[in-house]
Parts: C-alpha cells; sequence; structure tokens
C-alpha cells in the first residue's frame, strides 16, 4: 500500500463542532472529538490539506420541527430530508472541532450547503444532480493530485457521498476509519458496503501508511 506524498491530498470532510457533543441540540455524533489526532495524522502523509464546511441559513426549507421529525422525506431537487438546524455561520456549530487547523491553514477549504434550498452531502458538488462543481475536483486536478485520503463527519452521509464523488472522478481514494464516525451504525455499515463496492479503499488508522511512503 506504498502511496506518494507528492500526489496525495488529505481531506477534512466537515470536522464541525455541530457534528459532536459539544453541540447536543444539532446533530452530536459520539465521540466526533476523537477524530481530530487522526485527521492531523493523515495530513502528514499528503502534500496538500484540504477541508470542507457546512454552511447552512437558518431558514433553510429542510429544517426539522414536530410536524416534520428528522429523516423524514423531503421532495426537492437539491434536498431529500429533514435535518436540525445546524452548522449555522456565526454560531459555535460552524467552527472546526478543537484542534484542527483555521480554514485559511488549509491549502483549499470549501464551504457547502449555503442556500437554503439546498442540501448537498459530498464535498465535490453543490446540487445532488452533481453538475454544480465546487471546485474541488478541478483543484485536485490542476494540482496533479491521484490519491486522496478521507476522514471527517459523517461516515454514512457526507464523507460517504465526497469518496463516491472522487472515485466516480478517478481518483485512487482511502477512508481512514479511526479519523471519522457515523450517525447512526446500521447506515455506516452500509455505506462502507457501498464504498467498497465503488473501489473506495480503507484503512484503519494513517500509521498503515507508516514506511510505505515515497516523495517521488
Amino acid at each position: 500500500m506504498k502511496i506518494n506524498k507528492q500526489t496525495t491530498a488529505s481531506l477534512d470532510v466537515d470536522a464541525q463542532k455541530t457534528f459532536s457533543p459539544l453541540c447536543p441540540d444539532e446533530l452530536p455524533i459520539p465521540d466526533a472529538e476523537q477524530i481530530v489526532p487522526e485527521l492531523n495524522r493523515q495530513a502528514q502523509f499528503a502534500r496538500l490539506r484540504i477541508g470542507s464546511k457546512d454552511a447552512h441559513s437558518p431558514n433553510a426549507i429542510w429544517v426539522a420541527n414536530a410536524q416534520t421529525p428528522i429523516l423524514t422525506p423531503l421532495a426537492g431537487e437539491n434536498v431529500d430530508c429533514y435535518w436540525p438546524l445546524h452548522a449555522v455561520p456565526g454560531t459555535a456549530g460552524f467552527e472546526l472541532l478543537p484542534g484542527l487547523p483555521e480554514p485559511k491553514q488549509y491549502d483549499f477549504f470549501l464551504w457547502k450547503g449555503i442556500e437554503p434550498d439546498m442540501h448537498p452531502y459530498g464535498a465535490c458538488y453543490h446540487d445532488h444532480a452533481e453538475r454544480l462543481s465546487t471546485g474541488l475536483i478541478e483543484y485536485l486536478r490542476q494540482e496533479e493530485i491521484d490519491t486522496v485520503i478521507v476522514g471527517g463527519l459523517a461516515l454514512d452521509y457526507c464523507v460517504k457521498t465526497t469518496a463516491l464523488q472522487l472515485v466516480h472522478a478517478g481518483f485512487i481514494v482511502f477512508v481512514n476509519l479511526a479519523a471519522t464516525r457515523g450517525i447512526n451504525e446500521h447506515s455506516s455499515y452500509n455505506a462502507i458496503e457501498e464504498l467498497k463496492n465503488n473501489g473506495v479503499e480503507f484503512i484503519n488508522s494513517a500509521s498503515q501508511f507508516e514506511g510505505k511512503l515515497s516523495d517521488h
């Protein structure tokens, strides 16, 4: 499993407080904060470090309430179900998990889900039809990256979709299981199976790359 650092990028998908117990009223995932050391570790095996954030409007059409609880189906071109309000810019939930770099310290950073009627999961496209690019795929190609190590939150939604988008775009993709957590055990299992069936590779931790790194 030798990788070339010069052609590898490390991607932190939506590693925000909103998806952790630090924001219990949003979308807390147990032990989410524990992915931070592993995200920092996997970045050591890459030339570029990339990050993404959910950035949602408080007026989003998909905000759950008593009549439409979480995961209730929602019809729309770029939405699929209701979620609790989360990751609103200017709130604590919008911030990255403690111990991660600031967005300006990444080599490339993107924000998604800003439009109130659009709730993308993947970091590569703003829309569900995967027509409106965020620029991530183009940036990776411009930088001659061929391999991406992916971690972040949550495994069964944004990490899964991002990894699928990247592998379908022709990249070698590793999902680092120590650098991600899922919202639901069942959906996380299904996500792993879907990713494997689409050619995504898995590592248990970044330590699997130790001694298998080349700079050329």
